[in-house]
């Protein structure tokens, strides 16, 4: 499948650090960006099930909300002893009531392995669906996956999220401290960004 590649791109998304990474992503194509936060956009129930369910909804909603084609990123990370949570709740699990605390989530998920026991497996992927929409209907999805391993403490200050937490397979550094141009090479926003790419024929 080969889609249209756009001059002008909405990033369906009210995340910094997600907006800072997908920005990154695109920069080498000379896409003019802008984020659904920047256009005073409303930010959509996300109300699916599944990552590729809430990526469409954000995607549709900047779509039609911009007049413009529209990105959207829904993401997370699925912990495989605690059945693939916080997964689409990943976000949820950082809220404090005052905005936030990704401190408090990697807390959370911290404490729940430890309950249950030495011996729990504490193999996590991070995942991506990615939704690209057009403001004629037209939408296309991309996933990619990064495995590996959760550790605690935190280790680094970069990223976003749980990424101080998570050693990606075959490495040694969390994303927190990894270059941020290593952990875009092999991240699991980086592997579906690669299938859209090859989507708009580069």
């Amino acid at each position: 499948m080969t889609l249209p590649r756009p001059q002008r791109l909405v990033i369906a998304t009210h995340n910094p650090g997600k907006l800072r990474e997908i920005e990154a992503l695109l920069a080498p194509l000379g896409i003019a960006c802008v984020s659904a936060a920047g256009l005073g956009l409303a930010e959509p129930a996300e109300t699916e099930t599944s990552f590729a369910g809430n990526a469409r909804i954000k995607a549709r909603a900047a779509a039609r909300g911009a007049g413009l084609p529209a990105l959207a990123d829904d993401s997370g990370l699925c912990v495989e002893a605690l059945g693939g949570a916080p997964g689409v709740h990943t976000a949820d699990w950082a809220e404090t009531g005052q905005g936030r605390d990704w401190s408090l989530a990697m807390r959370r998920v911290e404490e729940k392995l430890q309950a249950l026991g030495p011996e729990a497996s504490r193999r996590a992927a991070f995942h991506c669906t990615l939704a690209l929409a057009f403001p004629d209907g037209r939408e296309a999805l991309f996933e990619g996956t990064c495995p590996g391993t959760l550790v605690w403490p935190p280790r680094g200050a970069r990223g976003f999220g749980y990424d101080p937490m998570f050693v990606p397979e075959g490495h040694c550094e969390t994303f927190g401290e990894m270059d941020p141009q290593q952990k875009h090479a092999i991240s699991h926003r980086a592997r579906a960004f690669a299938k859209l790419l090859a989507a708009w024929g580069g």
